[in-house]
């Protein structure tokens, strides 16, 4: 291939007259490499630990910074907007928005993550502009960023080192598997489907208390995903190979009963479309189809579906033909039923890597085993650091006139620091907070409530150090946080398993 070099203007102090050739394939080459390093770790992956794009890890860590807590009221969405892009993520407000309204819609999150208050959008409709909806954070999304203050996770600099942010957020749960992923790269995408918690959870506890257990073993706690929208998996063989290995396809079917719509007419009942799959595509297909009179058969198509009522589209069948017929071909013609391909590429290390079920599992272990040792250590430091205050004020109110008297006499701060530990035989960090404490405090102590608070002390940092004895223990403790997540937020599978 023929090299054409390029001018290139002179920089600022240069000679205006010199003009340097480059290799255009070259900068070509580094330029585009620079963009899809840029693509594939900023925008478009996903972190294997806590299953989020820097995107939704910005809007989530400045939606808790800015307190909008799930018992606090909900705020304008543009402000979310401008927050997370002001100081975060300096990319288009629309590309903020659209990931926020994802994690707040129920039919494309399993488990929500934003609390959403206003018209969100629908399968066949987009949300209404920020300036009309509202936000606050979700119970789940607080099991997500909690902790993140308490050493827990690697902060790093904003785009221009102003501010810092979460690397990774502490997630209590496997959100990667419970809420999946959709995105483009350059040269890659993934793809992942949501699943059920409780039954995420539970496989995640089996693979702690058994690191060699087998992919089959793991599938009789996920046997398969769980979409928001419910529907029906056809056959597991797709989904056994996507669990082995990362990439697999199955099929989704509408969930449809037949039953009388009139006194005289039968009829099919759809409650249920496969993942992404709006009433108003269908409805639409339908008609083309019944127009061209490549389905013969229906007499009437009524789309009933409504936010508080749910999905419910009814067809009316004529006498004189078989639903069951007709229903079959409605699967084969129409997105009834959708082919669902799972390609479950996410970051590992800052690595793009393709993980199988029990590699996802094993990740989020990992990280969630980091988390709860670094909070613990953080956790144990300062409950020793105040627990040696503590005793510095026990040591020092057996006899609090003597220490008023001692700092009255005293000519400076160091003096009467310096006469403090000597009386008292205090350390100097236990004398200088004894100093910087007002003395109508310093009178009102308790002696009762001191020893209280010591005694509360000495067993948190007992049960820090028992947590930290091991990994073991460590996993354990990871194994009984996951109890307690599941009990807050698992909810019934949605999504029916059938034979293929």
């Amino acid at each position: 291939m023929a090299r054409t070099p390029k001018a290139v203007l002179p920089k600022a102090g240069e000679n205006p007259g010199k003009i340097i050739d480059i290799d255009v394939s070259a900068e070509m080459s580094e330029s585009f490499l620079e963009y899809a390093y840029s693509v594939i770790y900023s925008r478009a992956l996903p972190d294997a630990r806590d299953g989020l794009k820097p995107v939704q890890r910005r809007i989530l860590h400045m939606m808790f910074d800015m307190g909008l807590r799930p018992d606090k009221g909900h705020v304008k969405c543009a402000r979310v907007v401008g927050e997370v892009m002001g100081k975060l993520h300096p990319h288009g407000d629309g590309a903020i928005y659209d990931a926020a309204v994802r994690l707040a819609q129920p039919f494309t999150t399993r488990l929500p993550l934003i609390d959403g208050h206003g018209n969100f959008g629908s399968l066949d409709a987009g949300p209404a502009a920020m300036r009309y909806t509202e936000a606050r954070l979700a119970p789940a999304a607080m099991a997500m960023v909690d902790e993140a203050d308490e050493d827990t996770v690697d902060f790093g600099g904003n785009y221009d080192g102003q501010l810092l942010e979460p690397l990774v957020l502490p997630a209590a749960f496997p959100n990667l598997l419970v809420n999946g992923a959709t995105g483009i790269a350059v040269g890659m995408a993934t793809n992942m489907p949501p699943h059920n918690l409780g039954e995420v959870i539970a496989a995640t506890k089996h693979l702690i208390d058994n690191p060699k257990a087998t992919l089959k073993a793991l599938m009789k706690f996920v046997p398969a995903p769980d979409f928001p929208t419910g529907g029906e998996i056809v056959g597991l063989e797709g989904v056994a190979d996507a669990y082995a290995n990362g990439r697999g396809s199955f099929k989704v079917r509408a969930t449809a009963v037949i039953e009388k719509v009139t006194t005289r007419k039968q009829g099919i009942v759809i409650t249920e479309f496969p993942f992404n799959i709006g009433p108003e595509k269908v409805v639409e297909k339908i008609a083309d189809l019944v127009k061209a009179k490549k389905i013969l058969g229906i007499s009437d198509i009524v789309d009933l579906s409504d936010g508080q009522q749910g999905t419910k589209v009814v067809i009316e069948i004529k006498n004189g033909y078989e639903p069951e017929e007709i229903l079959e071909k409605l699967y084969k013609l129409t997105p009834m039923e959708d082919q669902f391909s799972v390609n479950a590429v996410a970051l590992v290390n800052g690595r793009p890597q393709t993980l199988g079920l029990k590699e996802l599992l094993q990740v989020f272990i990992d990280h969630r085993v980091e988390v709860v040792r670094r909070r613990s250590e953080f956790r144990k430091a300062k409950a020793e650091g105040r627990l040696n205050l503590v005793e510095g004020l026990l040591k020092a109110i057996i006899d609090i006139d003597k220490v008023i008297k001692i700092i009255r006499a005293a000519e400076d701060a160091a003096e009467a620091k310096e006469a403090l530990i000597k009386s008292f035989k205090l350390s100097d960090e236990q004398a200088t907070y004894i100093l910087d404490m007002p003395l109508r405090r310093l009178t009102k102590m308790s002696k009762l409530e001191l020893e209280s608070e010591e005694k509360s002390l000495k067993a948190t940092i007992a049960a820090l150090k028992k947590i930290l004895a091991s990994e073991e223990s460590i996993k354990a403790q990871v194994s009984l946080e996951l109890t307690e997540a599941s009990k807050s937020f698992a909810t019934p599978r949605r999504t029916r398993i059938g034979a293929a």
